[in-house]
């Protein structure tokens, strides 16, 4: 990072920006070029490693994509502050960010679709009480990054 003076190294600073995001960016390679779609998503931590869920329909590009090359780049921030100048050059702004690398795996088993749903449904509405009947379950991709990579940023 080249303003390693902004970067998050800390897991529990990184966790606390993943917090406060409610979208976050998928990007894709679709046959040499990038692809890139905004989603609503939640996460599990176990330990330092971290496993961003994210769902869908059944059919789309994006599953299109995922099937030929399953390697992603999730993305996701926040603008805390805008921070005024006199001149354009000197406007700026408080922000955080987070940046993480992996592979996307579609989940097949209902238990495990069942419980990314409800991890997404507690990130957006801070409850984990939902039940997903069986139909919802079919209809439903469900996807999880396991991170290989992460980066934080704050300024």
């Amino acid at each position: 990072m080249r303003r390693s003076n902004r970067e998050v190294t800390e897991l529990t600073e990184i966790i606390e920006i993943i917090n406060g995001c409610k979208v976050c960016r998928l990007a894709m390679v679709d046959n040499d070029v990038p692809y890139v779609v905004p989603l609503n998503f939640g996460y599990h931590q176990n330990d330092s490693v971290i496993t961003i869920f994210l769902h869908c329909a059944r059919e789309g590009r994006k599953l299109e994509i995922l099937n030929q090359n399953n390697q992603v780049c999730i993305e996701m921030d926040q603008m805390k502050e805008l921070l005024n100048g006199e001149k354009g050059c000197d406007y700026s702004c408080y922000f955080e960010s987070f940046i993480g690398t992996g592979q996307a795996i579609f989940l097949d088993d209902a238990a495990a679709k069942a419980e990314a749903l409800q991890t997404i449904m507690k990130q957006q509405t801070g409850r984990d009480d939902f039940c997903f009947d069986q139909h919802i379950l079919d209809q439903t991709t469900v996807i999880a990054v396991k991170l290989s990579r992460y980066s934080g940023k704050r300024h």
